[in-house]
């Protein structure tokens, strides 16, 4: 496993993250044994970052990942990081992060976690009503409580992250970042290269869409919320399926599975340094845990953008589709 500086938190952490989003009940079941399985696995692996957050099922996914870490090593041999900022209103996620919102998702996640501080707390989800002096002033207290050392962001852009930079700190960016959403390298990567924000890019297998394992019969379960999304039904899931095959032969003729290749390219990037990435079951990491340590040439990601140039963007959901 390769290590890395996180921006300016001066955090050394794995390459590789740890991503739990699929023990939050929107990847639809999953078997909690095998899930502890995968996360005891990524520490077998050398990984030493675990990202969660409190709209992962409300407690589900930071319960398991406790109950996991903590049965085979010390607080201090990992980095944990959880996001807030969203919470329901009847049936659906809305985005939230006033001061007291904030300072009641801290201390839900500090419970559920079984800690007494966090290492990394980010924003979910841009919060357009709350000024953005109250979000960074409640994040700031937070630091001097001591229960974040740390404060960063997910999915905001570079006009977003500026203006909260005004009030207090953004270390980190969690961006969506795999070969097919590329937007971010625009103006966001630019901005976080500028600025020494640590990037830790989410879903570099987009999806599941870079496993390989999926074909125009794939169907998901209702409570998986790819299941109503048109990236992965209809002529746009087609298309990017012949890119998918394309790809694989490519990583084949490198010696490396797609999964590997698909993680390797989201690290390429100079502007990031840590991708995230999901298992629900051990063997679903070990075709990824190794990407960490897999160069690209330019050649490689010139070849790889020419495979690309018919693919259509996928886009991923946001709260208010979930």
């Amino acid at each position: 496993m390769r290590y890395v500086r996180l921006g300016k938190t001066n955090l050394e952490v794995s390459a590789i993250a740890f991503g739990t989003w699929a023990f939050g009940g929107e990847w639809g079941a999953f078997d909690a044994v095998e899930a502890k399985g995968a996360i005891h696995g990524a520490l077998d692996a050398g990984i030493t970052l675990f990202d969660t957050a409190q709209a992962y099922g409300f407690g589900e996914s930071e319960a398991l990942l406790a109950d996991a870490l903590w049965r085979r090593v010390s607080r201090d041999d990992v980095v944990v990081a959880t996001k807030g900022g969203l919470r329901k209103q009847g049936g659906e996620l809305v985005r939230d992060a006033s001061a007291r919102w904030l300072r009641a998702g801290v201390e839900s996640s500090l419970r559920n976690l079984r800690t007494d501080h966090i290492d990394l707390y980010q924003v979910h989800w841009p919060d357009l009503t709350t000024p953005a002096a109250e979000t960074a002033g409640a994040l700031e207290d937070l630091v001097r409580e001591g229960k974040i050392l740390h404060a960063g962001v997910s999915n905001y852009n570079a006009k977003q992250m500026d203006e909260l930079a005004r009030y207090g700190r953004v270390e980190t960016l969690q961006p969506p970042y795999h070969m097919f959403r590329r937007d971010i390298e625009a103006e966001i990567l630019p901005y976080t290269a500028e600025q020494d924000i640590g990037v830790l890019a989410y879903g570099p297998l987009a999806h599941g869409l870079l496993t390989g394992t999926m074909s125009i019969h794939t169907t998901f379960p209702a409570d998986d919320w790819r299941s109503h999304s048109s990236d992965f039904t209809g002529e746009r899931f087609r298309r990017n399926l012949e890119a998918v095959d394309r790809l694989e032969e490519f990583a084949r003729t490198r010696g490396i599975s797609l999964p590997q290749l698909a993680v390797a390219w989201t690290l390429a990037n100079p502007a990031v340094q840590v991708a995230i990435v999901g298992a629900r079951r051990p063997a679903h990491l070990e075709a990824t845990a190794a990407a960490a340590d897999v160069e690209l040439s330019a050649d490689d990601r010139r070849e790889i953008d020419q495979i690309l140039a018919g693919a259509v963007p996928v886009v991923g959901p946001s709260p208010e589709g979930m």
